[in-house]
């Protein structure tokens, strides 16, 4: 008995031994792990290829490294510079069909621009051209393909599409350059001690690049699954459709009160004032809490809309065309109400339409958008100065004017892309032709937007004379 006693006590404290071993290794992995995922404040770009020079050799590829941490991303120099929203390169796709006949939908095709804070950025464009897209995507309701998007700072959501084909395509090089040197070798081009100098020097500078962009893919998994959820609760939405963002089985006080409900404040009665308030700031009365969304005109639901997103106490509102289903009279009404809450309570918007008429006044910039793609973006005041992308000249051309003798010699400009454009040696470019003023275009189509500005200003000259 003495003797299984004693054996079992062994084999007790060698499991704790193991236990204890397989401890300290667990935290040497996790250790080294972060000294992996580290990185500075400036990042390299993670939608450009690493360079050459930074993955020559271990010690430079541990130098890009550096740049990755293991907590969420974060950017000093936006928070610097006042930018409340950047959005970096976004695509968004989306597959359809299965086999044979699936397909991919490019929704929005690497679109950038900034948000200041206090400013009120439009996005202008026609029915499709990926403008809703681009606001779900920002408030995190699609997981974005590629890019990144942050919020005073940090990186509230990323795609990893970019790093994974770099992956793929620096393993497909390094076979073609094994293939290419055991070629040179068969023909006697080259010498076995330099077949092997060249294939170890491809080796090391694709597991380099390999090494940098899964610890790439690893932040973005570990940004988007840890985004902080009182940071995504100052950016609220106001949908487009009024009638079917609303639920006509739920109440208004419901309706409203839900954001609140999921943020974990189940307070009744401290839920209800602040639903109070945010009816009586959009200008409804207290009574409709208890009412239905049947029960109310088409201005009244999207006010009820602003409600829902002004209960959270956001600092970021995305309009998504909240204008475009109300009469003409009911749209200044909504239009006069957001702009007095922007003034109010300090708030950033990036407001969505698809009339550059509405936009003029109420946004300080203005980027237009086709087809998944900002093809303009400049300051409003600039942008009715200098309209010089086609699309832009056609947008404006189908502006209808009060003055009934002008309405009639007015001439809608039709945008035929494959007319207008010949991308077929050089491809466009988003270029800054203006300080502030950017434009999608290729070398010779520069040139000629140059000389049109100098026109337009000419012209401006004599009639202010």
């Amino acid at each position: 008995m003495e003797n299984i006693e004693r054996e079992e006590k062994k084999l007790k404290s060698s499991k704790k031994s193991l236990l204890a071993k397989d401890q300290e290794l667990y935290q040497e992995m996790e250790e080294n792990d972060l000294k992996i995922s580290k990185e500075k404040d400036e990042e390299q770009d993670e939608h450009f290829p690493p360079s050459e020079d930074i993955l020559k050799d271990e010690v430079d590829h541990e130098k890009a490294l550096e740049h990755i941490k293991s907590k969420c991303k974060f950017k000093q120099e936006y928070v610097d510079n006042n930018i409340v929203l950047s959005v970096n390169h976004l695509k968004q796709y989306f597959s359809f069909g299965s086999g044979i006949s699936k397909y991919k939908l490019k929704a929005v095709h690497d679109i950038s621009f900034q948000i200041k804070e206090g400013e009120c950025f439009g996005l202008v464009g026609e029915s499709g051209c990926g403008k809703t897209t681009t606001g779900r995507s920002i408030i995190r309701l699609y997981n974005i393909t590629s890019g990144s998007i942050y919020y005073k700072g940090y990186r509230i959501g990323a795609g990893s599409r970019w790093n994974e084909k770099e992956i793929k395509y620096t393993k497909i090089r390094y076979k073609a350059k094994v293939k290419e040197l055991a070629e040179k070798l068969k023909n006697n081009e080259i010498s076995k001690e330099e077949h092997d100098k060249e294939l170890a020097e491809a080796k090391t500078y694709a597991d380099n690049i390999i090494k940098v962009q899964k610890a790439k893919i690893k932040q973005i998994k570990y940004d988007d699954s840890h985004v902080d959820p009182n940071l995504m609760r100052e950016i609220q939405m106001i949908f487009q459709d009024p009638i079917d963002s609303l639920d006509p089985r739920m109440t208004v006080e419901t309706i409203i009160s839900e954001g609140l409900q999921i943020q974990g404040f189940h307070n009744k009665v401290e839920n209800h004032k602040k639903v109070v308030e945010a009816l009586e700031r959009v200008g409804l009365i207290e009574d409709y809490a208890n009412r239905y969304p049947h029960e109310f005109s088409g201005g009244q639901r999207q006010r009820i809309g602003i409600a829902r997103a002004l209960v959270m106490n956001p600092k970021f509102l995305i309009c998504d065309e909240p204008i475009s289903a109300l009469d003409v009279s009911i749209r200044a009404q909504i239009i006069n109400l957001l702009n007095d809450l922007k003034d109010e309570m300090g708030l950033s918007l990036l407001f969505i339409a698809h009339d550059l008429s509405v936009v003029k006044y109420f946004c300080d910039r203005i980027a237009v958008m086709y087809f998944g793609e900002i093809v303009e973006l400049a300051s409003s005041d600039e942008l009715f100065k200098h309209p010089l992308h086609p699309y832009t000249k056609s947008l404006l051309s189908a502006i209808p004017k009060p003055n009934p003798l002008t309405e009639k010699e007015r001439v809608r400009i039709v945008y035929n892309p494959r007319e207008v454009h010949d991308y077929s040696k050089e491809k466009p470019r988003l270029v800054e032709i203006l300080p502030g003023h950017f434009i999608l275009a290729n070398n010779p189509e520069i040139e000629k937007y140059k000389k049109e500005i100098e026109e337009l200003d000419l012209k401006l000259e004599a009639d202010n004379k």
